[in-house]
């Protein structure tokens, strides 16, 4: 009876052990929509090289933000921003000392159309389209980005009236896929591959247009602990994830 019962709980007890284990190898990670192909990629290389798991969540950087304030068991935070990661800290919901930008990202106004965007982004002042895609501005760094480039061109007034607004730049990307806009500002990583636009027109927009787009990295609270999230971290800064970004068109 009494090696019955102490078997029983050896077998409770390596159960238990089990499910720790298996929960210590997944990590959480909530990901800026402009950052969805890249990290897809990175994402299979680090199961591969570390046994550890990602759940990946995509989504805008601003409602991230929200989310994670209001509890959200998120792990690790990759940003469209250097911003919300800074705040993150600040405000105690992650791990100070853990932020780094792990790339910056290039802003790229992209049409289907083959013959639609000029080189030097002049369709703009033609006018010669009815919908232009940009994501949120509020909630979105990549639609700051084209609103800030916008303005610098004193579009505003010409193009507000065209704006078809994406909740984050992943939508806006939809918007233009899928031919509800003639035109959007996108990410360059949704549209090129090894450094070349996939398909359509496109202007990359110069970098000194707008501030640089930092994509900044920090762990979170719930994922202090968490071995595999740091393991991730580490990940990020290597060479190989640094290739995985480039060939995105992400700056270093």
């Amino acid at each position: 009876m009494k090696s019955t019962l102490r078997q029983w709980l050896i077998g409770i007890c390596l159960a238990l052990g089990v499910v720790t284990s298996a929960q210590s190898t997944d990590v959480r990670v909530a990901v800026a929509s402009n950052f969805t192909a890249p990290m897809k990629v990175l994402a299979q290389a680090f199961e591969k090289d570390t046994g550890h798991r990602l759940a990946l969540s995509f989504g805008a950087t601003g409602q991230f933000y929200a989310q994670i304030r209001n509890g959200a068991p998120f792990d690790v935070l990759l940003a469209a921003d250097d911003e919300t990661p800074t705040k993150l800290g600040a405000e105690r919901h992650a791990i100070a000392g853990t932020q780094f930008t792990c790339a910056t990202g290039r802003l790229v106004l992209w049409s289907k159309d083959p013959r639609l965007v000029d080189a030097k982004g002049e369709i703009l002042r033609g006018g010669r389209f009815d919908r232009i895609a940009i994501a949120n501005p509020k909630l979105a760094p990549y639609g700051a980005a084209a609103v800030e480039v916008i303005n610098k061109l004193g579009l505003s007034a010409l193009l507000g009236t065209k704006f078809v607004e994406g909740a984050n730049i992943g939508q806006a990307f939809q918007f233009v896929a899928s031919g509800n806009a003639a035109l959007g500002f996108v990410a360059l990583s949704q549209v090129s591959e090894n450094g070349v636009i996939k398909e359509g027109s496109a202007w990359i927009v110069p970098a000194e247009m707008h501030p640089p787009i930092r994509q900044d990295a920090i762990l979170l609270n719930s994922g202090g602990q968490n071995t595999a999230a740091r393991a991730l971290l580490e990940y990020l800064r290597s060479e190989k994830a640094q290739m995985i970004f480039r060939s995105f068109g992400y700056a270093p």
